[in-house]
């Protein structure tokens, strides 16, 4: 593995770790390790992703971090720590503070110095909203009519929040709630010395952090068809890096002898990636302007970025709601062969009818799919002629004894339903419902905590 080529003039380089909770390790691993990063950014979190984490948090209090943390640390600190690079990442989810014990436990078995670790809190507005009551985005009520159990609120923090611990020397910076931009602005903003109040210069940053945010989707992850868009070595797909200037713009690249493809189109795909109007893509750092971008291929997977720009941010912050909504139970059962459907069909109806009159499940809480029969298109598809099917009910119930019947009932199709069922599974897990909100932005305060191991 050959070291990116030395970078001219002025440049920060950050490197993407992760694009969500359950990414890959090794190519960031690979990054520590080869890429001369100043930064290493693990991105963790989505909407589901912290409401689930501070579910595990209210049934144990020292838990609620990313569940890949410690792996993820253990495999980049011994590359991060000698060379310098400093990670940040909001993997601390619903309890940063008790990430960074994690943390400091990792670096004093992997550390040849002493290393400094920063939580950022304050994005936990659980309180503050429910002393506010917000009106529901999903719903256009306010929070206090709506019956399921409110167990979480996370305020979207942005890079002003990260700064500090920055400015304190921290080696790794754990926060929760983070807005995925805003973990590449900070470093940035930090490096450069920008001023968090002009949205031109912050707007230009958003676009490199949302190009990286994702890791792997901007090399060809996620954009990767065999037919119209092939994309060489997947299984050893290499993460990407960027080297900013101090007028905001970049160029891209990843690590050679790493497979995938980094691109215009790929740059061009990932830029539009979750965003509702280009012109107006709202952050807690800015409101960014990606509608003049424009990408340039400088050479094999190196692609330099222009255009972006801003204007002033939000005066709200978006609030993750997260409620608890009963019990999910789920059933799944395959069919394969001649009238594999109609075998699925006929097990669906006797499922049903079990769960609705033998156990009193309301009918409308019974969901049944087929899965390779229309799943994905429910109600149009005409392949009656389908060689394998997968069947799938699940219901929503109100407690785990009653969820627990539906895989009960799938599982007991082996000996009670069509012939040739196979390859059963169950499940029953806690529902967990993600809706939003935003707050005034001042209603909201962070904190550094800062803590040293030393060796």
């Amino acid at each position: 593995m050959t070291s990116p080529p030395i970078r001219a003039g002025r440049t920060v380089r950050v490197g993407a770790g992760s694009g969500f909770s359950g990414d890959r390790i090794d190519p960031a691993e690979l990054l520590a390790r080869h890429g001369g990063l100043d930064y290493l950014i693990f991105e963790c979190l989505g909407e589901r992703t912290v409401a689930a984490a501070n579910a595990r948090r209210l049934d144990d209090p020292e838990s609620g971090y990313d569940p890949l943390l410690c792996a993820r640390m253990n495999a980049v600190l011994p590359h991060t720590l000698p060379a310098g690079t400093t990670v940040i990442t909001n993997g601390g989810a619903a309890n940063p503070l008790a990430a960074v014990e994690q943390v400091l436990r990792v670096a004093s078995r992997v550390a040849r110095r002493s290393v400094r670790v920063a939580a950022v809190t304050g994005d936990d507005v659980l309180d503050l909203v429910r002393r506010s009551n917000p009106e529901v985005w999903e719903t256009g009520l306010p929070l206090s009519e709506h019956g399921e159990e409110l167990v979480s609120a996370n305020a979207y923090l942005g890079a002003d929040a990260v700064i500090p611990a920055l400015d304190c020397g921290a080696d790794v910076v754990i926060t929760g709630r983070l807005a995925d931009p805003s973990l590449y602005v900070a470093p940035l903003a930090y490096e450069f010395g920008w001023d968090l109040a002009r949205p031109h210069i912050i707007g230009a940053a958003t676009a490199v952090g949302h190009l990286l945010e994702c890791a792997g989707q901007l090399t060809g992850g996620y954009f990767a068809d065999p037919v119209t868009k092939p994309v060489k070595g997947m299984a050893n797909l290499g993460f990407p890096f960027a080297d900013v200037r101090g007028d905001g713009t970049a160029v891209f690249g990843k690590l050679d002898g790493t497979g995938g493809v980094l691109s215009e189109r790929t740059c061009a795909e990932q830029l539009l990636y979750e965003v509702g109007d280009p012109g107006a893509y709202l952050t807690p750092d800015v409101t960014a302007d990606f509608s003049g971008v424009q990408f340039a291929q400088v050479e094999t997977d190196r692609v330099a970025i222009d255009g972006a720009t801003g204007r002033a941010r939000p005066d709200d912050l978006k609030v993750t709601l997260g409620f608890r909504g009963g019990w999910l139970g789920e059933g799944q059962i395959s069919y394969a062969g001649p009238r594999a459907l109609p075998r699925a069909r006929l097990a669906a109806e006797i499922v049903t009818e079990r769960l609705t009159e033998v156990h009193g499940l309301a009918k409308d809480s019974v969901s049944v799919e087929f899965i390779g029969a229309g799943a994905a298109f429910r109600g149009l598809s005409t392949d009656t002629e389908a060689r394998e099917v997968r069947l799938r009910v699940t219901t929503n119930t109100d407690t785990e004894r009653s969820a627990d019947i539906v895989g009960w009932e799938v599982e007991s199709l082996y000996t009670n339903g069509p012939a040739g069922g196979g390859g059963a599974r169950r499940s029953t897990t806690r529902i967990l419902a993600i809706r939003s909100c935003s707050i005034p932005r001042e209603y909201v305060s962070s904190r550094i905590h800062v803590f040293e191991d030393g060796q």
